[in-house]
């Protein structure tokens, strides 16, 4: 790995507003631009809107879409790489997927994994892990939920990953229009997030980084409108060292969208790595056995 500098942005993306959520993407990409930055991650979901009942219709084929093809062309526009999240459709099969590209093109995607409350009637969930290699760093996405699950970050870092992506669609608590209110969503998703993330960071010696879809997106006319389910999402964007220290972190005063940028330390991930319980090179692959061994029955 090469010392990186990269950027995490937290925002909205409005169920319907297509146009206006690529002309967000394009805005942040300048400002990173401007700030040299060489990697962007943008949430989850953030093209076309968070289980938005018109998934099936919007979902595009990747990388052959359109959509694929206007990041492509920002990534080239301002020599940066950008990590987002788009509704893939595969033979008429809708996958919750984030995209790679750079200014090369377009260079890989990553299916979510594990479909949480409500996304199982729009996704079907992917079968592989990835792992990227962008000349500075190696890169892998977890999805959101697939987080939870530590295996999965465990074999995007056993397959070289210097830096996890972890972008977000997170639903974690209604608020009122107060600024009192967004201000104790906002620290509570901060706790919910530093709690494991942190671990994930540190148990396997990688950089993290967490981005969050910011804001209320829309109502869903199914759904009551203070349902849980509704795709209001408190945002939020933290980047973690491999010691499991958050580097930095979004303000937790207001919902909003915001890019943070810093610096990720090749010389900190060496150190790490080379600490002698380094974890990946002391583990017993032999006696997990059980991790796939089917434990639920119905």
């Amino acid at each position: 790995m090469q010392t990186t500098r990269v950027a995490a942005v937290s925002m909205n993306s409005e169920l319907g507003q297509y146009e206006p959520t690529m002309n967000c993407l394009a805005d942040f990409c300048e400002q990173a631009a401007a700030k040299e930055v060489d990697l962007v991650l943008f949430p989850e979901l953030v093209i076309h809107g968070h289980c938005n009942p018109d998934t099936w219709k919007l979902a595009e084929a990747v990388p052959d879409g359109p959509s694929v093809q206007r990041l492509v062309e920002l990534a080239q526009r301002f020599q940066v790489h950008l990590c987002a999240g788009i509704s893939e459709k595969e033979n008429d099969v809708v996958f919750n997927t984030q995209l790679l590209v750079g200014p090369e093109g377009y260079i890989g995607k990553q299916r979510k994994l594990h479909t949480s409350r409500d996304e199982s009637f729009f996704y079907k969930g992917g079968r592989e892990i990835n792992v990227f290699d962008i000349g500075k760093c190696k890169v892998g996405m977890v999805i959101c939920y697939d987080n939870q699950f530590p295996e999965v970050a465990r074999i995007v870092a056993l397959k070289g990953a210097d830096l996890i992506l972890m972008p977000h669609a997170a639903r974690q608590g209604q608020w009122e229009e107060s600024a009192e209110s967004e201000a104790k969503v906002r620290s509570k998703m901060l706790d919910h997030v530093a709690s494991s993330y942190r671990m994930r960071a540190r148990e396997n010696a990688c950089f993290c980084i967490y981005a969050d879809q910011a804001g209320r997106a829309g109502y869903v006319d199914s759904l009551p409108r203070d349902h849980y389910n509704q795709p209001h999402h408190p945002g939020g964007a933290m980047i973690i060292d491999p010691q499991g220290s958050i580097l930095i972190h979004a303000q937790t005063e207001r919902i909003r969208d915001e890019m943070i940028v810093h610096d990720l330390d090749a010389e900190l991930l060496g150190r790490s790595r080379a600490h002698p319980n380094y974890a990946l090179r002391n583990r017993r692959p032999e006696l997990f056995g059980e991790l796939v061994r089917e434990q639920v029955t119905c």
